[in-house]
């Protein structure tokens, strides 16, 4: 009996037609998303396919690690986009960062602009593994700066799943929230589902992105919605037309 009434809803289904995605990293050999060209096309063909109208990709700026520089974006940017239009893809394709917050963050957002989703809406994240200890500071230094927060995948944080009053303080402090979609068909494991779920449910995300890097994440949109209560995430999803050219 249970299982009839078990949501059969398929994660591709709920994007809608103008559906402009806002976090991926689909251009070629700057991260760890498409390796080259050849992959960056083959993503961007598959998210067409599942209905994506419009795109915001946002390669990693992290220290040490991605020493990305907004030039380079904008360069590489550039260049995507005249290949795509080589076979025939002309939707809007635009960059921005998915910036990590640390100190080497702060340093860069007092010094130059960074690449924003819209006008002064930035996607931050931060380590998996610890939390930040600065990170109400840098925050707040961000804002006074002109930027306005949005977390990436606030449920993948593990640290804040035993202590949930953490995404109200976030919340509080100015954060806006974006859900990794495929975190709702258990992508990321059954735990940070519930998290999501929970969130959802609490009203506390503004944005949705695909975070795709890879094949298995276009996958995993072809899988069922594990979320019983589809209303809160159809009204995020319709948030992002914010982000629309």
């Amino acid at each position: 009996m249970l299982n009839f009434f078990r949501n059969k809803t398929i994660l591709k289904d709920l994007i809608p037609d103008n559906y402009v995605d806002i976090h991926s990293h689909l251009l070629p050999g700057i991260d760890d998303g498409a390796k080259n060209f050849g992959d960056s096309l083959r993503l961007i063909q598959s998210l067409q396919a599942i209905g994506m109208s419009q795109f915001i990709t946002t390669p990693h700026i992290i220290y040490n690690v991605w020493d990305n520089t907004s030039n380079q974006i904008i360069d590489l940017k550039k260049t995507t986009v005249a290949e795509l239009e080589k076979y025939q893809i002309k939707v809007p394709f635009r960059a921005a960062a998915e910036y990590m917050m640390d100190d080497n963050f702060v340093q860069l957002f007092k010094s130059e602009n960074l690449l924003t989703l819209k006008e002064n809406y930035v996607l931050v994240e931060m380590s998996y593994i610890n939390p930040l200890i600065q990170l109400y500071e840098i925050l707040f230094d961000l804002q006074v700066a002109g930027y306005i927060p949005v977390l990436a995948h606030p449920e993948r944080y593990l640290f804040y799943h035993r202590n949930f009053d953490e995404y109200q303080k976030l919340k509080r402090a100015g954060c806006l929230f974006q859900l990794n979609l495929t975190a709702v068909v258990g992508y990321y494991g059954e735990e940070i589902t519930k998290i999501s779920e929970k969130l959802l449910q609490k009203g506390m995300y503004d944005f949705v992105g695909s975070d795709v890097h890879h094949d298995k994440h276009i996958a995993a949109f072809e899988q069922k919605v594990r979320v019983k209560d589809l209303t809160p995430l159809k009204e995020i999803i319709t948030n992002n037309q914010f982000f629309s050219l």
